[in-house]
């Protein structure tokens, strides 16, 4: 159930918090506190295999809060090129349960919900999951802290280690841990590294850059995304051509009738 728990325990009254803790609080804030009220952008996915052949598409992708900040919906439809367009992605990101996930295929004409047990899987055939969609569950995680300063080229950063609670939400989000590198300004995570379920190196994450999005409340996104398989070769980026602020998207965007318009 994805409901946050962050709670202090009795030590916390004396004005200090466990590593643990701290380390939960960061990555909780990571995934919460740059989230606008609303946003438009244009993105371009760039999608290389192991012998160096390349594929593009450009997305369109709208964001919108809802219940008072609990709940980000957001949809990305594929505009080029012709053998994916219009193929398009819907999610609502609850804090307190479960995400919903519909997939459009328009070879089809047919939604379909996409289930939990898919979120490992590749988005549109890239080195992105259907997870990184949207923010995880952050109970189905543990926390440690590995450095509280470390330095990401001129960015300084916590470095945490998340870690999967048990087989079954290894699974489901097709790893066993992440190492994170967060910035400790803005709280965008600058570097990554996943390891598979039996604890090996899969991929390795870069932010190249990052945008302030939201000038008034001080938001920032990152903009640029490179993601390597360190086991198959192959690598994808996701680079933002265009995004604004638009607390005023309209409501209709994030409903499934309108992922087949």
């Amino acid at each position: 159930m994805k409901k946050i728990i962050i709670s202090m325990i009795a030590i916390a009254a004396l004005g200090f918090t466990t590593a643990t803790e701290d380390a939960k609080t960061i990555v909780y804030k990571t995934f919460t506190i740059n989230k606008m009220a609303g946003s438009e952008a244009i993105s371009q996915l760039t999608i290389k295999d192991d012998k160096g052949r390349v594929r593009k598409r450009k997305t369109a992708i709208a964001s919108k809060l809802y219940d008072n900040g609990m709940t980000e919906k957001k949809i990305i439809r594929f505009l080029e090129p012709a053998d994916v367009k219009g193929t398009s992605m819907l999610t609502f990101d609850y804090r307190e349960k479960d995400d919903d996930m519909w997939i459009y295929l328009p070879a089809l004409r047919k939604t379909r919900r996409i289930v939990s047990s898919e979120k490992g899987k590749s988005f549109m055939g890239s080195e992105f999951s259907n997870a990184d969609m949207v923010m995880p569950t952050i109970d189905d995680f543990t926390y440690k802290m590995l450095n509280e300063s470390i330095m990401v080229g001129n960015v300084d950063c916590w470095n945490i280690e998340i870690t999967s609670k048990d087989d079954d939400v290894a699974d489901e989000y097709g790893y066993l841990s992440r190492k994170v590198w967060i910035g400790k300004k803005d709280f965008v995570i600058r570097k990554a590294e996943v390891y598979d379920i039996d604890g090996e190196l899969l991929k390795k994450m870069t932010v190249k850059n990052v945008e302030v999005v939201d000038v008034k409340n001080n938001k920032s996104v990152p903009t640029h995304m490179e993601v390597v398989n360190i086991q198959n070769g192959r690598s994808s980026v996701m680079k933002m051509e265009k995004i604004i602020f638009n607390p005023n998207v309209k409501d209709e965007y994030f409903t499934v009738s309108y992922l087949e318009k």
